[in-house]
């Protein structure tokens, strides 16, 4: 599989625009979901098509919660592609979308062959879960449910090699210890200390970012 960020805080390339809120694409078992929208949507589709990522090649969109730096630029891809999408969203996003088909996701679900949700954690948000021949691969928006709720909610599909996404103000370390791969995004506030304690296993994000596991 592979994961390509499309809209974080930082940015690799002078070329790629910065700002608050997430997105990356996931490209897994022959399919290519993008997981968050970010703030603005002519920021996402910028940075999609810079990488060499066309909007109409997104086959589906999964949202982990319905913060506006997650779901900003839901409008505009939806139009890019023609709004025959299907998106995954958590029982407590709100608003109305223009998607052709809404999937509400309250329990684990399994979207495709060895892809999942975690379920809405929390009544807030939802992370995916992918199983690679490594292990499984966690994607998280924020983690407002907390990234031990998170990882212990994603074993349920193995045992869990690689964390991504946005980690918010988490300190627990310890959690990360049997963990091969953190890339800590967005809104994490101990990138620092994350880096200093697994720098053999800590990879920064920012736009550009590729992942390949």
């Amino acid at each position: 599989m592979k994961i390509t960020i499309v809209y974080d805080n930082e940015t690799l390339k002078e070329n790629l625009k910065a700002d608050w809120g997430f997105a990356c694409i996931v490209d897994a078992e022959g399919r290519r979901i993008l997981f968050d929208t970010g703030a603005k949507g002519s920021i996402l589709l910028d940075n999609m098509r810079t990488l060499g990522i066309e909007p109409t090649s997104v086959e589906e969109i999964f949202i982990s919660h319905s913060h506006w730096d997650h779901t900003g630029g839901l409008s505009e891809i939806l139009n890019a592609k023609g709004k025959k999408i299907e998106v995954y969203i958590p029982a407590s996003c709100s608003g109305d979308t223009d998607a052709a088909e809404i999937i509400t996701v309250s329990s684990p679900l399994e979207i495709h062959p060895n892809i999942f949700s975690t379920g809405e954690l929390k009544q807030i948000e939802q992370s995916m879960a992918v199983r690679t021949e490594g292990g499984i691969v966690v994607i998280a928006g924020c983690s407002h449910p907390s990234v031990g709720e998170i990882l212990r909610a994603a074993a349920q599909y193995g045992q869990v090699k690689a964390l991504i996404g946005g980690l918010h103000g988490f300190s627990d370390f310890d959690l990360l210890r049997n963990i091969d791969l953190v890339c800590a995004t967005h809104c994490t506030q101990h990138k620092a200390e994350i880096q200093a304690l697994f720098p053999e296993n800590f990879i920064p994000g920012g736009v550009g970012t590729v992942i390949d596991l």
